[in-house]
Parts: C-alpha cells; sequence; structure tokens
C-alpha cells in the first residue's frame, strides 16, 4: 500500500486481488436480512468510497412508508453494528472527521421531522423518563451495550409541525407536553447529537416567495436557538426534497421578525436531499455537501443498500490512519443517481 499525507493513496493490484477473494468467500448477501460477516481486517481500505446517509421518519408498530416497526429498527442497528459500520454526524462527514478504526465505515443517521415517535418522554408522577421504544430510548441503550456507537445521528426538526411535530410532541398528543419540547432539544445537544434545521412546518419551498421561503427556514432556526441558546444550525434537510425556486436562499438567507425588529440569518454548510443512494466520500472531487443524497429507511431499502455497497466495492472502509486517504486502484463504481 501506498501512502502519503492527505493525498490519495493508491493500493498494490495484487492487494485489492487478494482481499478481493477473502470478501467473496466471507461477506454474504444482506438482502434479506443477513449481516456481513467480514471482519475489519478482512476489508481493503477504500476512503474514497461512499457514505450512506440514512433517512428516518417515524417509528411504529408496523412498517410502512413513512414508518419504520420498533423492532426493526433495533434489527438496523444491529446489521450495521456487526456490518462494521459506526455513526458519524453530518458535520462530522464535511469535516473529514472520520476517525474510526482500520476496516471500519461510516454510517450517517438522520431523523426527519421531529415526531414523538423519535423521542417521548414518560410521565412517572413528575418524573421524566425517555421512553425506552422512542428512537432516541432505542439508541441510548445500544449505545449503552456498544460504547463505540457514538450518539452522532442528526435530528432535522421542526418547530411548528402538525400532529406533534414540533420538537417531538405538544398538547397532549402521543402523551407529549408542550412544556417538554425545550427539554428535549437541550438533551440531544448535550448528548452528542446534531440538530438540522427543516423550516417551521415543513413547508414545500418551491410554492413560496423568497421572502416566505426565508422566514420559513430562518424561523426554524431561530426556534432551535431558543432552545439550545447558541446553537450553531450547520445542516438544513429540504421538506419534501424540493429546492426552493431560488436555490440560494436553501443555503443562506435572512428573515427579519416584524415584531421586535431581529434579523435572523442562516448559512448552512451541508443541505439534504431526500433519495439519491450514498454520498460520496468527502475526499472525492465530486463531493458537494450542499447537495447531500440520502437513503429513505423503509421495507428493505436498508438491507439492498448495503448489499449493493458490499458487493460492489463501493463502500467507505477507514485505513485506520487519520492522515491518510486510500482507495483500491483503478476502482470504479456506479450506485444509482448519486454515482459518476
Amino acid at each position: 500500500m501506498f501512502r502519503a499525507p492527505r493525498l490519495i493513496a493508491s493500493l498494490l493490484l495484487a492487494t485489492l486481488a487478494c482481499h478481493g477473494s477473502t470478501r467473496s468467500a466471507s461477506v454474504g448477501s444482506v438482502a434479506h436480512g443477513e449481516v456481513a460477516a467480514a471482519k475489519p481486517d478482512q476489508r481493503t481500505p477504500n476512503e474514497m468510497g461512499r457514505i450512506p446517509i440514512l433517512e428516518y421518519h417515524l417509528l411504529g408498530d408496523s412498517d410502512s412508508r413513512w414508518h419504520v416497526e420498533r423492532n426493526h429498527f433495533r434489527r438496523d442497528l444491529e446489521r450495521l453494528y456487526a456490518s462494521g459500520y459506526r455513526p458519524v454526524s453530518v458535520s462530522e462527514m464535511i469535516d473529514k472527521k472520520i476517525d474510526l478504526p482500520a476496516g471500519e465505515s461510516p454510517v450517517v443517521f438522520t431523523f426527519d421531522d421531529a415526531g414523538p415517535s423519535q423521542f417521548s418522554y414518560i410521565d412517572h408522577n413528575g418524573s421524566l423518563e425517555i421512553d425506552s421504544n422512542s428512537a432516541v430510548g432505542i439508541w441510548l441503550a445500544f449505545h449503552k451495550e456498544h460504547p463505540d456507537w457514538r450518539n452522532k445521528a442528526t435530528f432535522c426538526v421542526l418547530s411548528g409541525g402538525a400532529a406533534g411535530h414540533a420538537f417531538f410532541g405538544e398538547k397532549g398528543i402521543e402523551g407529549q407536553k408542550s412544556a417538554w419540547r425545550f427539554r428535549k432539544l437541550r438533551f440531544l445537544a448535550e448528548q452528542g447529537f446534531e440538530l438540522c434545521g427543516h423550516t417551521l412546518w415543513h413547508a414545500n419551498l418551491a410554492k413560496y416567495s423568497d421572502a416566505v421561503v426565508q422566514e420559513q427556514i430562518a424561523r426554524g432556526t431561530l426556534a432551535i436557538d431558543s432552545a439550545v441558546p447558541g446553537y450553531r444550525v450547520r445542516t438544513f434537510a429540504l421538506p419534501l426534497g424540493v429546492w426552493p425556486k431560488n436555490r440560494t436562499l436553501a443555503v443562506a438567507g435572512e428573515w427579519k421578525d416584524p415584531r421586535g425588529g431581529r434579523v435572523e440569518h442562516y448559512d448552512f454548510d451541508a443541505v439534504l436531499e431526500v433519495a439519491g443512494g450514498p454520498a460520496r466520500s468527502p475526499y472525492d472531487p465530486a463531493f458537494d455537501a450542499k447537495r447531500l443524497p440520502r437513503v429513505e429507511v423503509f421495507a428493505t431499502q436498508l438491507e439492498q443498500m448495503l448489499d449493493r455497497l458490499e458487493r460492489s466495492g463501493a463502500r467507505y472502509v477507514s485505513d485506520g490512519d487519520p492522515s491518510t486517504i486510500a482507495r483500491p486502484l483503478g476502482s470504479s463504481v456506479t450506485l444509482g443517481r448519486a454515482a459518476p
């Protein structure tokens, strides 16, 4: 293996061939729910490979287009962990802070819409306990069992969404009180999770004027600041994956509060789309943080995507050395719309 500080390193073809045969023997299909069996030292380093940015919405009692059944979510965490994936936030990805042991791969979790099933409390006579069946409760339990599964998911929140999609519940919806909303955001920030903008109430930005677009986005970030003072929102998720007519306003803009005259500015480092497949490596010259594709998780989409990454050799795999970037010599893959 050739290495050079902060330069793309190439692997010898002989090494690639050796690892390729090992992968074929040891890694099975995950299309039907199995997990990849390759050990970390059997994975060829490829830091120019693809990184899945997963998009979850709601948890529920059954699977549907917008729901992932709770035990299905638990199995997703187990599957990814056993397959050598470890979570990084959107900010860590775009900052190229992917410091993983050799053979492991980054995965980015995003949760859209701030529904109560993502983060809910149970009130025990005034003492609040995180619901163990909410996404946050399931995640924290998994983290406790697997300390190297860090609290690095990204929550793309609404502050005024309908049906409880207002910082994870309000007005008694699913047992959640409005008074708990800011506490939930502060807890997430304190635990290391990332907070992401998603507009005020999930507006289809293409339908509105530039002024309304900026108000929707700015008031969303302002609400996060109200809950977690001084928090810098670096990531924005497009509602419905739809860009405003003036696409630059999805990245930066401002809104003046007519009541107090305060001007709220926003300037994001990353913009999340809805679909598109696994994202390029941040070391790839074609990487665009202002247009990051995601993988919607429902039905068997996750299993199929992991299987494609494994079989194609397109998966980002760490070499364990943050000072170098490694990739297989001559690697070339095609994985849907996001591929070259």
